[in-house]
Order: C-alpha cells, then structure tokens, then sequence
C-alpha cells in the first residue's frame, strides 16, 4: 500500500470513528431520563433543597414538598437534555462527596454538605454575562442553577411558603404599584 492510500484509509477510519461516537451521544442525550433514577434521587433533591431554605421560624424547603415539585417538573416541564445534565448534576454532586469526605452526601455532616453545595454554586457558571447566556440556550442551565431555581419557585408556590413565609392576602384590593415595606416586613406573594 502506498502512503497516499494509507493516509486516506487512517482519515476514513478517523472520520468514521468520530462520526459514530457523536451519533451514539447524541442519541443518548436525547433519549428520555427514566422517572425512576430522579425518584430514586429524591432524598438527595430534598436535602439540597432544604440547604438552600432552611427550616427556620418559617417552613423549610423540605417540610413544604418542594423536592416533590422539583421532580415533577423535571420530569413533565423540561427538555430531555435539560434532564440530563439534571441527573449527571446529582450523580457529579454524589461522586464529588463521596470522593471529598469518603461517604455519601446523605451522611455528610450539615457543614460539609454545605461545602459540597458550595463548591456547586462557585462553579455553576462562567464569569462572563454572554457566556452564561449561551451555555444556557444551547446546553441548558447548570445543575446548581436549576435546583435552586426550582427550589425557590417550588416553595414561593406552595401554600406554607406563600402564607407563612411570604405576605399573601387572600383577598387583593385595588393594584398599587409601590408599596413601601415596613421594618421586618414580609416579602408580598401577592401584590
């Protein structure tokens, strides 16, 4: 075989290679999450989420079923590649604790996963404004960014955070555009 002929047969063989391993990725990534790995992840969702609201003289994020409606959107509301990098997010977060504190992240103490979340949040996201933009248009948000996110809307939306956490008034009057808060004032749910 001459050289010419042994390049082109090393390319196609290249070419060929690189082509079928982005084919079978993006077939994986665009295949459904099974429901039950997340319901198996549930436990994990709700300590996350309780780390982020904190059980304090008000419900905490855990207390309202907030890793119920994480899970339910996860599921029914988002992209499949936006579930995911949900997942792989909560498999990083467990390999992560388990290689850092040699348990798992259930078992770590509130200080160390703490940590563990911390070190999520610092890496969430680019320091640039349009970088963060266009990862999230073409790959979706981080796993940190989405669980808070959902952790937040989940618990501003249940009944226990709107009515014990926030300052809703279940019957509106007239809109008003600005109301000045009062000291150690409730944030409005409703207004």
């Amino acid at each position: 075989m001459d050289r010419r002929g042994y390049l082109k047969t090393v390319l196609s063989v290249g070419v060929a290679g690189v082509t079928s391993f982005s084919l079978f990725k993006w077939f994986d990534l665009n295949k459904r999450v099974d429901p039950g790995k997340l319901w198996d992840k549930r436990a994990i969702i709700a300590e996350i989420a309780e780390l982020i609201i904190p059980e304090t003289d008000t419900p905490g994020a855990k207390s309202v079923g907030v890793d119920l409606y994480i899970i339910e959107v996860m599921i029914n509301c988002n992209l499949v590649r936006q579930q995911h990098k949900f997942y792989a997010g909560l498999e990083d977060l467990e390999s992560y604790s388990s290689n850092i504190y040699n348990q798992d992240f259930l078992n770590c103490s509130i200080n160390q996963k703490r940590a563990v979340l911390q070190h999520f949040a610092d890496n969430a996201e680019y320091s640039s404004r349009i970088l963060n933009k266009i990862n999230n248009k073409f790959f979706g948000q981080s796993f940190f960014s989405k669980i808070r996110n959902l952790t937040v809307e989940g618990f501003c939306l249940s009944k226990q955070g709107a009515t014990q956490a926030l300052a809703y008034d279940y019957i509106p009057g007239g809109f008003e555009a600005c109301i000045p808060i009062q000291p150690r004032q409730k944030s409005w749910a409703t207004k």
